[in-house]
């Protein structure tokens, strides 16, 4: 029998093919966690709350989903996946280090707008929840300070710049990262006086960490 799916999406006109039934169910399951994680850690959601609000029956969620904690690992790449394609791009446009920061800033806000409800479950899962969800952010997080790392080697002041010196600083400016959006999520939305003060100290923050290292690789 075919599954039933409803939700976000779940209206689409004219016939479906199975491949394509199956990944909007897999999506509405993402969905659902998502919004049934808003208040909660996913360790506090159960598969039949998830399949409930998605419409289907809880053993068709192992058509999709080996467990909850494999979905989590799926929220997980989800919410990095685009916003270290973009920081990257950034890093490879313009190699002034003010513009890097500008553009870095930017795109990070504009990320957290546009993916809000991502952002706003890895800060919950990151020191909670279940275990492999949260192995699983630190490990992107650490993907980020080595992709990080690496840029900056190529940069001309810092090239002679040992290993661990390169990964303290790309630590860091990951954390101030976090740090700023852990801010704006607290952050009303209609406040967009405070996000722009919050951007201001993202970029101070980090224009002091790198003159910071300037002065750390010229002693």
């Amino acid at each position: 029998m075919s599954e039933m799916v409803r939700g976000a999406g779940a209206e689409v006109e004219g016939p479906l093919t199975r491949a394509e039934r199956k990944e909007r169910t897999r999506q509405a399951l993402l969905d659902a966690a998502l919004r049934l994680s808003a208040e909660h850690t996913l360790a506090a959601v159960s598969l039949r709350h998830i399949t409930r609000e998605v419409g289907i029956v809880p053993t068709a969620f192992y058509r999709h989903f080996e467990s909850v904690e494999q979905l989590g690992l799926e929220l997980v790449d989800a919410s990095f996946a685009s916003l270290r394609a973009m920081i990257r791009a950034v890093r490879a446009g313009d190699p002034a280090i003010d513009a890097i920061v500008r553009n870095s800033v930017e795109v990070l806000v504009e990320h957290v707008h546009a993916q809000r409800p991502h952002f706003q479950f890895i800060a919950r899962e990151r020191f909670g929840g279940l275990t492999p969800v949260r192995e699983a952010i630190g490990h992107q997080l650490q993907l980020f300070e080595r992709e990080l790392a690496t840029d900056l080697a190529r940069l001309p002041t810092m090239d002679t710049w040992s290993s661990d010196d390169l990964h303290v600083l790309a630590n860091l400016i990951v954390h101030a990262m976090v740090a700023t959006v852990e801010q704006l999520l607290a952050t009303p939305d209609n406040r967009r006086d405070l996000e722009q003060e919050i951007m201001r100290t993202a970029r101070r923050q980090l224009q002091m960490i790198i003159v910071g290292a300037a002065n750390w690789g010229a002693r």
